[in-house]
């Protein structure tokens, strides 16, 4: 019987210091991470201001390709909603809401997640110029741990469970907007030598 008490006794300090030590771990749980592209702000904000866009490099398409997809709303518009199932837990099911667009700096959506645990989150794309042709992307998201839940967040390590899955969609986000920008300088550079022709022709034609 005193085994019994003491084990007992035990558990009960166990838990009393678990639930004394969530109360001083935050319940804020934020995760982000940033690249920078060789590419003007503006291009950039092409390849992040709707969810089809956002679509296009997410990196969990190639974890499940064969997911199911829906869109309602007007995609690029406050209120549009993605919605995703996927029978792959890394995946899950889940919907996101466009909430806030402020050209060409922020793209933020309300994240729901279903499976494989229910869950709130906002997440968002934040651009910043740092020069005439380059763009620093900053993706993540924040959300809140309910105590003492929270106490988890204290032996979690984000990076490890998830850097490799948020480099794979900011370099396939990168590669976008390179491609364009490459391209819209091969269009000017194109348009601006027609121009040259036109005038040389035109010139051949008044000494003519």
């Amino acid at each position: 019987m005193n085994v019994l008490k003491k084990i007992v006794l035990a558990l009960v300090v166990v838990i009393a210091v678990a639930l004394i030590a969530a109360a001083f771990v935050s319940k804020e749980l934020v995760y982000e991470k940033s690249i920078t592209v060789n590419a003007p702000i503006e291009t950039t904000w092409e390849h992040v201001n709707s969810l089809d866009d956002l679509d296009k490099w997410s990196p969990w398409n190639d974890i499940d390709p064969n997911m199911k997809k829906e869109m309602t709303g007007t995609d690029g518009e406050i209120g549009a909603t993605a919605s995703w199932d996927s029978k792959v837990e890394d995946v899950g099911k889940g919907s996101q809401t466009i909430a806030k667009m402020e050209a060409p700096n922020l793209f933020e959506t309300d994240l729901k997640f279903y499976t494989p645990y229910e869950s709130e989150a906002k997440g968002y794309i934040k651009l910043a110029e740092e020069g005439k042709a380059t763009t620093k992307i900053t993706w993540g998201f924040h959300s809140e741990m309910p105590y003492p839940f929270n106490l988890m967040m204290a032996f979690s390590d984000m990076e490890a469970s998830m850097g490799d899955t948020w480099s794979n969609g900011l370099s396939k986000l990168k590669s976008l907007s390179e491609e364009s920008y490459k391209k819209q300088l091969e269009e000017e550079k194109q348009k601006a030598l027609e121009v040259q022709q036109q005038q040389e022709l035109a010139q051949e034609q008044e000494q003519a």
